[in-house]
C-alpha cells in the first residue's frame, strides 16, 4: 500500500463532541440552540407585525428538512444567511438588512459562546501524529461557520496541529464530495492514495474517501454509528489508539 502522507479529520462527534455544549447552556439558564434560534426570530419578526410562534417554529422545521435534503442530495451546506432567507421567503416576511445580519450573527456564534467539549485523547493523538503526518481538517458547516470553527480548534488546543482547513461553507460542497479530498491533495501536493481520513459517519467519512481512492478510519469514541454495509480500512474506538492505527496503515504492503 502506499505510504500515508496526510491524515484528514472530521470535527463534529470525531474532535469535538457535538452538543456537548447544550448542558452548559441548561446550566446558565438558557434554553436550547434549537429554541432559542425560534425565539430571536419571532422576536424580530413581532417588531415589525404581529406572527404567531407556531407559524416561525413550522417554518423553522420546514427549511432544516429542505437543508438536510440538499445537504444529502445535492452536496451544499446552506449558509446561515442563505437559510434565513429561505424561511423568510417561505413566510413571506422580510427584515432590515442590519436585522438581518445581526441574526445571522448571533446564530453562527452560538457555539463558541458555550463550547463544545473535545473528544477525549484528541489533543494528545494529534500532538503524536503531527510529528510525522501533515493533518488537515474536512468539516460540514451546519450553523457554525468555517471562522468560528476555527476559534473551536484553538480554544481546544487543537488549532496548532493542522496545516490547512476544508470547510464546507467555505469551498461549497460537502462530504463525500471528492472536491473536499482534491482540495487537500492539491495543497499538500499529494495522491489520493497518500491520504487517510478519519471521521465517525459511514457514509461520509468512510465511502467518501475510498470512492476516490484515498482510505477511511472510522472513530467511534464520541457515537458509534451502524457501518451499512461500508467496510473501513480501520475502526478506533480510543483516540490513544489512533496514532498505531495509522502506523499500521502506513506499513501494509
Amino acid at each position: 500500500m502506499p505510504k500515508v502522507k496526510v491524515i484528514t479529520f472530521d470535527l463534529w462527534d470525531c474532535l469535538f463532541i457535538d452538543d456537548s455544549d447544550e448542558p452548559k447552556r441548561i446550566k446558565a439558564g438558557l434554553k436550547s440552540k434549537k429554541i432559542t434560534r425560534r425565539e430571536i426570530l419571532h422576536r424580530a419578526l413581532s417588531k415589525i407585525s404581529s406572527i404567531d410562534r407556531i407559524l416561525v417554529d413550522v417554518a423553522f422545521d420546514v427549511v432544516d428538512s429542505a437543508f438536510r435534503k440538499v445537504w444529502h442530495d445535492q452536496l451544499v451546506t446552506w449558509t446561515v444567511a442563505e437559510r434565513l432567507s429561505v424561511l423568510l421567503e417561505g413566510l413571506g416576511c422580510s427584515l432590515p438588512e442590519d436585522v438581518f445580519n445581526e441574526i445571522v450573527k448571533s446564530y453562527e456564534d452560538m457555539e463558541i459562546q458555550y463550547m463544545p467539549d473535545p473528544v477525549p485523547g484528541a489533543v494528545e493523538a494529534l500532538r503524536e501524529l503531527n510529528k510525522q503526518y501533515k493533518l488537515a481538517i474536512i468539516s460540514d458547516a451546519i450553523f457554525t461557520p468555517g471562522r468560528n470553527l476555527r476559534v473551536l480548534l484553538k480554544e481546544a488546543g487543537m488549532y496548532p496541529y493542522f496545516d490547512y482547513f476544508v470547510f464546507s461553507d467555505e469551498i461549497g460542497v460537502s462530504k463525500p464530495h471528492p472536491a473536499v479530498f482534491e482540495a487537500v491533495a492539491r495543497h499538500f501536493n499529494v495522491e489520493f492514495k497518500n491520504i487517510v481520513h478519519v471521521g465517525d459517519r459511514p457514509h461520509n467519512d468512510i465511502l467518501g474517501p475510498q470512492s476516490i481512492g484515498a482510505r477511511g478510519v472510522l472513530l467511534t469514541s464520541a457515537k458509534d454509528r451502524p457501518l451499512n454495509g461500508t467496510c473501513p480500512d480501520a475502526i478506533c474506538r480510543r483516540y490513544e489508539d489512533l496514532p498505531h492505527i495509522i502506523y499500521e496503515l502506513d506499513q501494509e504492503d
